[in-house]
């Protein structure tokens, strides 16, 4: 190794990224086999691992970027855990067992994980590079779009799923003038059914955020920075900055690069490894059984599993119940498994729009396969044990669906 000190015998375990997945999993590792392994964290970003989940506080000036830390350096120091910030791995030597940083550096490898998570989607279309057009994935998206505070300005977010309301909310607590499009039908269309979103999309209204549906973003215009957005309906709002929230892309080029198997993410097996032997992948750049999961808990579970396995544990990976369990703009939402319950599926519904609560239960052959709640997410965590476990809930349906009076069922 040049240029990085090597004082161990232990097993050298390089992990590339420093964001949640990598934070978990260090700390599962570390805690299960705390003598096993030299272990490097090297992260791009030039700060140590935060929670994303709560950008949009930080956004909204409920948290500083200090408050939303992981662990402070002094936990990584106890750990025995060196970080690495602000340096990029550009190359994975994997015959070698050797990573090329930018700096020109160079790290031996026992193993090593790769957990460089994903990158913000922008729309491809013209103007989309103007000043004033952010995404909203990091700390430094934050703090440019926190420029747009207390000078009356007007912004447009596109995208409907939780990264898009979150940025709208965000912005609409600094007072910004927020018109959220989205080009589909309904809000969370990936975790909510129509009822659900309408009831989500009518408490985000009431917070200051105006909701656009079926709104196609065609064009950004402006003359060195935004003056404008349309939209395929002909329609035209004048902003000053626009914010996409359409997706995520997985980090994968650097797994691409030293020829590993890669689809949309980098390819693992239940083991979490990767088509060479030695290195894995954990998180949002990684893709098993043909899915990327892009969400907090599936990146936990498989830092769970890989740290097991590295500890010298039998484990295996089989895959995520999808669910979301947050603070939407504000709103309690929770979402799990086969929430729309089509085919011979019951569909248990209690609703009470005025006061914005929502909850559905989806149940064939008296088991739990998925769930919607909305306001008010009471016994969540119960409900998304029993559509992973599979138990019979034939006695318990009036005990999970405590809440509202109003019920109906399908």
């Amino acid at each position: 190794m040049t240029g990085l000190k090597d004082c161990s015998s232990r097993e050298k375990l390089v992990v590339v990224g420093a964001g949640m997945a990598a934070t978990r999993f260090v700390e599962e590792l570390t805690n299960r086999a705390p003598d096993r392994y030299d272990i490097l964290v090297i992260g791009d970003e030039p700060r140590l691992a935060y929670n994303r989940v709560l950008l949009s506080s930080v956004l909204a000036g409920e948290l500083s970027v200090d408050d939303i830390e992981l662990k402070p350096r002094q936990w990584w120091r106890a750990a025995g855990v060196e970080v690495l910030s602000g340096r990029k791995v550009i190359k994975i030597n994997a015959a070698a067992r050797r990573l090329l940083l930018d700096n020109g550096e160079s790290v031996d490898y026992s193993k090593v994980a790769l957990a460089t998570g994903s990158r913000a989607a922008r729309l491809p279309i013209e103007g989309a590079d103007l000043p004033g057009v952010h995404v909203f994935r990091d700390v430094q998206d934050v703090e440019a779009m926190s420029r747009l505070e207390g000078r009356g300005a007007r912004a447009l977010v596109v995208g409907g799923g939780l990264l898009g309301l979150e940025a709208a909310y965000g912005l609409a607590r600094r007072g910004v003038d927020v018109t959220l499009a989205h080009v589909m039908d309904r809000l969370m269309e990936r975790q909510l059914d129509a009822v659900g979103a309408d009831i989500l999309r009518r408490l985000v209204e009431e917070k200051g955020v105006r909701v656009l549906l079926n709104a196609n973003a065609t064009r950004i215009n402006g003359s060195g920075r935004v003056e404008n957005v349309e939209f395929a309906d002909g329609q035209t709002i004048p902003v000053d900055a626009v914010i996409f929230a359409v997706g995520i892309q997985p980090n994968a080029d650097l797994a691409r690069q030293a020829g590993l198997d890669v689809g949309r993410g980098v390819k693992i097996d239940d083991g979490l490894e990767t088509s060479e032997s030695g290195v894995f992948a954990i998180g949002e750049c990684a893709e098993h059984r043909g899915v990327c999961y892009g969400l907090v808990e599936p990146a936990y579970e498989q830092g769970r599993v890989l740290a097991m396995r590295l500890a010298g544990q039998e484990a295996s990976y089989g895959g995520s119940v999808v669910s979301t369990n947050l603070k939407v703009s504000g709103v309690r939402v929770f979402s799990a498994g086969d929430y729309l319950g089509e085919g011979d599926a019951r569909r248990i519904v209690c609703k009470d729009p005025r006061m914005g609560i929502y909850r559905k239960l989806v149940v064939r052959d008296d088991r739990l396969m998925g769930a919607i709640l909305v306001g008010d997410t009471n016994g969540a965590a119960d409900i998304l044990d029993l559509i992973r476990s599979g138990a019979d809930i034939s006695s318990q349906c009036d005990e999970l669906m405590f809440g509202p009076p109003m019920r109906e069922a399908a």
